[in-house]
């Protein structure tokens, strides 16, 4: 399912809703693409829900990441739905069905890189359900998963050639939400740590070297609950270049 970055940010930072679940028993659809998979569960003690896009499952390496991630996901869900189901019918409280869903998107596929990025749901009988993200960054050539924060000098180099343009863009994406009135003082106004408080990850807009770098960022980082998520997406420039490892430099290109 390969598409542009922006496209799959787009995708990636929707606010999350619940996907409705509707399969007995965990079998991919006969429209699934030769090497995507895609698993839905629904009973009456959970819903869980975990796909993955054929460019994944056609590298066997990735695909035995993501089929490990998939299991333990779902023995997680069943083991806390259990537990929380035992406790709801000791305190004579109705149990709510609890829900993860997982959904991995191509973020960009390059000759040496493929960069995924998935949309996380979670609901275990709240309020309301939590949302989130992961990345996983494979590096063909090596046949290793990396951190996309790893191909950087360090953490600080990298958030120091960023962090600037971050916050401005933050505050711009803040403006849409609230309008350009929003006030300062409030607690969400403040800018946060891009590498600690997003899930990095690596994009390109020439498809052929890495020349973006986006933000995935849940509720309550950026703002309130209901703002939803964030995203805030920056071109590689050359402060950013600097900071790159130099045995990635070959990777990058100016944005």
């Amino acid at each position: 399912m390969p598409r542009a970055f922006a496209c799959a940010l787009c995708l990636g930072l929707m606010a999350i809703a619940p996907v409705s679940v509707v399969a007995q028993t965990a079998t991919a659809t006969a429209a699934t693409p030769p090497g995507a998979r895609s698993v839905a569960i629904s009973n009456p003690l959970y819903e869980f829900a975990y796909a993955y896009p054929a460019a994944a499952g056609v590298i066997p390496r990735v695909k035995a990441i993501l089929d490990q991630d998939l299991a333990r996901a779902r023995s997680a869900l069943t083991t806390e739905s259990r537990s929380d189901r035992a406790e709801a019918k000791k305190a004579g409280f109705p149990y709510r069905a609890h829900a993860t869903q997982i959904r991995w998107s191509v973020v960009t596929s390059l000759p040496g890189w493929l960069s995924l990025s998935a949309e996380i749901y979670s609901f275990t009988g709240g309020a309301h359900g939590n949302s989130g993200f992961d990345t996983l960054l494979w590096d063909k050539r090596a046949k290793l998963r990396r951190k996309p924060i790893d191909l950087f000098v360090s953490a600080d180099a990298f958030r120091k050639a960023i962090e600037v343009p971050f916050c401005a863009a933050l505050d711009r994406e803040r403006a849409k939400k609230r309008g350009p009135d929003f006030p300062v003082s409030d607690m969400f106004s403040n800018c946060i740590d891009p590498v600690k408080e997003a899930v990095v990850i690596l994009g390109s807009g020439d498809g052929r070297r890495l020349t973006r770098v986006g933000f995935l960022i849940g509720p309550y980082s950026a703002g309130p609950y209901a703002e939803g998520t964030y995203e805030v997406t920056l071109p590689v420039t050359p402060a950013l270049l600097r900071a790159v490892r130099p045995q990635f430099r070959d990777a990058f290109a100016i944005g």
